[in-house]
């Protein structure tokens, strides 16, 4: 189904009915009694069929309903659109909350607020939970949290990922504390999972209060446009503390955090453009860390030359370009999942395939700030190149950094810390790790880039590169400090240090390549690279400068 097709329109056609669910088909009286059959065989069975139907229903159809007018799925809606058809098996589905304060005892739902079970996308396994708005407003009690950590202790057992479809109003309050334990113990499958198997939330509702932080140790946080929130504390709070109006969508919507706090990896226009985009994400990652990297066939030739890498890189080395093209230009078939492209643009993550081999990309972004890494830039390059080293994705890196942003904000900011974990990431990971530099590395940032020093195993070098400790003019003015001829002092330094054969002299760059053969060597590496075992020292566990 194509991704454009409006939420609207997709609900009159595929949902906007009356839930079908197994019903008798003719009273009890008239059941054959065959052999072996009591009627209160077949009264239980009965009991079983009515169950069922009233836990197809969730809150019933007027909240059904409800839910349609707001531009959203329900909980079952959006497993059925997420998962290949009839690969769902529902756990719990009978499970009611034990609730007995303020009149509870008296409005249960079975199976409770939430949707759990396995199913297949794209004929790989995932485990699923799909909170439910209609039913208390999604709200976690104790019986909504058994059901999820069950399905996690299940997924860490057989290995396969968990993703978390969230729409929920928070702690069910009528419970008290054991609202709040149930979050403690999915907080605490979150972290034992970390690593181990891959974790996604999509933020498809509400998510505030303690439920937030679910989500924040997943390793991808993906949100609906105008539909989804994540924070804390809500407007009202926020207003009674700090005497600030603020909205939701202004709070902890879907466009704050993909552009300010970075808490969100991307958003999405609406629930089926959400669950269809997760779909193609998930067929980029393994199952566990017991497996490689995805590998499928792969149609665009391996050995195919990129004539316009030729010439991407402009003649003026201060002039901006896209270096979204050289990766489009290199993956297989223009095909690159970005993660968080609207923050930190400086530097660009995501996903893409060489030779059929799902790979990392990271690359410095020319465009923005020069290519300059700071803060934001750094955190989002390093919890990218962990998350593919955890789980045995080959890392591609394409160098174009004249250095850290200076300025007091930046070291007000620590980015000295900061830009320390993206060193400590490359310098941690085992995986293969190639490197390109497509024109600058200057300074402390050629370090960080997954240079040779930090275990690069091929570090490759466009004719167009600059190595060095920093720009022509700045050194000069270091170097031939009070000189007169500086014109002429930058042209010799240009010369000597601007192309980058003092790097390859000295064996930190393993070739100098032309740019329209890069897509060629990078497969052949992967390649021989694909045997690779790296361990680095035992420890209980390091301790990265957070």
């Amino acid at each position: 189904m194509a991704a454009r097709l409006t939420l609207s329109r997709f609900i009159l056609q595929n949902f906007n009915k009356p839930i079908r669910c197994v019903q008798r088909t003719a009273p009890l009286r008239k059941y054959a009694v065959v052999a072996g059959t009591t009627e209160h065989t077949l009264a239980v069975r009965d009991r079983i069929a009515d169950k069922r139907k009233r836990a197809l229903l969730g809150g019933g159809q007027k909240r059904i309903e409800k839910q349609h007018q707001k531009g959203k799925l329900t909980a079952r809606e959006r497993i059925e659109l997420l998962l290949d058809t009839d690969s769902f098996v529902e756990y719990d589905m009978f499970m009611e909350h034990d609730c007995t304060d303020f009149g509870m005892e008296n409005e249960k739902y079975p199976g409770d607020s939430v949707v759990t079970g396995r199913g297949k996308i794209n004929g790989r396994l995932v485990f699923v939970f799909s909170q439910d708005f209609t039913v208390f407003g999604g709200s976690l009690s104790g019986a909504h949290a058994k059901k999820v950590c069950k399905i996690m202790d299940q997924a860490m057992l057989v290995g396969a990922p968990v993703i978390g479809l969230n729409d929920s109003g928070g702690a069910r309050i009528q419970e008290g504390v054991q609202s709040l334990a149930g979050y403690a113990d999915i907080f605490q499958r979150n972290v034992e999972a970390s690593g181990v198997i891959p974790q996604i939330s999509l933020i498809m509702g509400p998510c505030a209060g303690g439920a937030v932080y679910s989500p924040a140790l997943t390793d991808f946080t993906f949100m609906v446009k105008d539909t989804s929130y994540l924070f804390i504390t809500g407007p009202d709070v926020v207003k009674s503390v700090t005497n600030e109006d603020v909205t939701q969508e202004e709070l902890g919507g879907a466009k704050t955090h993909t552009t300010v706090s970075g808490v969100a990896h991307n958003a999405f226009d609406n629930d089926v453009d959400a669950l269809l985009q997760l779909r193609d994400f998930y067929n980029f990652l393994p199952l566990s860390n017991k497996e490689p990297a995805p590998l499928r066939k792969c149609t665009d030739k391996w050995d195919r030359l990129v004539p316009g890498l030729d010439s991407v890189v402009p003649l003026e080395t201060t002039s901006a370009y896209d270096i979204k093209d050289v990766v489009n230009g290199v993956v297989d078939e223009d095909d690159f999942f970005e993660v968080m492209p609207d923050y930190a643009k400086n530097i660009v993550v995501g996903f893409g395939r060489m030779n059929g081999r799902s790979v990392g990309i990271v690359g410095n972004q020319p465009k923005v700030a020069a290519g300059c890494l700071d803060i934001n830039a750094s955190v989002k390059g390093a919890r990218f190149v962990r998350f593919c080293d955890a789980f045995n994705i080959p890392i591609i890196t394409f160098v174009d950094v004249p250095g850290f942003l200076p300025g007091t904000h930046q070291e007000y900011g620590g980015i000295i810390r900061h830009g320390a974990k993206l060193l400590y990431a490359y310098a941690e990971a085992t995986v293969p790790k190639i490197t390109i530099i497509t024109r600058k590395a200057y300074g402390g940032a050629y370090d960080v880039m997954s240079s040779k020093h930090l275990r690069g195993d091929i570090n490759y070098a466009w004719p167009t590169a600059e190595v060095a400790v920093m720009g022509a003019k700045g050194a000069v003015s270091i170097i031939f400090r009070g000189g007169k001829n500086q014109e002429q002092q930058e042209k010799e330094y240009v010369e000597t240090f601007a192309n980058p054969f003092p790097a390859t002299n000295r064996g930190f760059v393993d070739d100098i390549i032309e740019p329209n053969t890069t897509r060629k060597r990078i497969c052949q590496d992967l390649e021989i690279l694909a045997n690779k075992v790296r361990e680095n020292p035992w420890k209980k566990h390091a301790n990265m400068p957070l």
